[in-house]
């Protein structure tokens, strides 16, 4: 069994920066993609990017140019670094491992979610 926990949501001011951190622990854990979703209140989840044990990166379409990520396969974790936050970007947003397969990522495990609140 595979588990997930994020940490590092919280509340910043508009224009803010936070760094979201993501572990996975448990077998074959370090054979999966691993993700960023976001789901803003009374919307649709919504993926931000996710990143392969081999350092492939695939990029969603938000927050584009507002957030960098990162996977340490060492320790099978993955931080999503956001900058230049706006109101908009409230969230909980959720770690989640998979695999893709014809391009399309395919969700197997989450985490509990982070809260991230931007305030103006």
């Amino acid at each position: 069994q595979i588990q997930v926990v994020e940490s590092g949501g919280g509340l910043v001011q508009v224009g803010g920066s936070l760094r979201l951190s993501c572990a996975a622990s448990g077998r074959a854990a370090s054979l999966k993609e691993m993700a960023w979703v976001r789901q803003p209140p009374g919307k649709e989840r919504e993926f931000i990017a996710s990143v392969g044990n081999t350092g492939l990166t695939t990029y969603g379409r938000v927050m584009q140019g507002r957030y960098a990520i990162s996977r340490n396969n060492a320790d099978n974790t993955v931080v999503l670094q956001l900058t230049d936050l706006i109101p908009e970007d409230t969230a909980v947003y959720y770690c989640s491992l998979g695999l893709r397969r014809l391009g399309i990522f395919e969700y197997q495990y989450w985490g509990q979610g982070t809260q991230v609140t931007v305030s103006s």
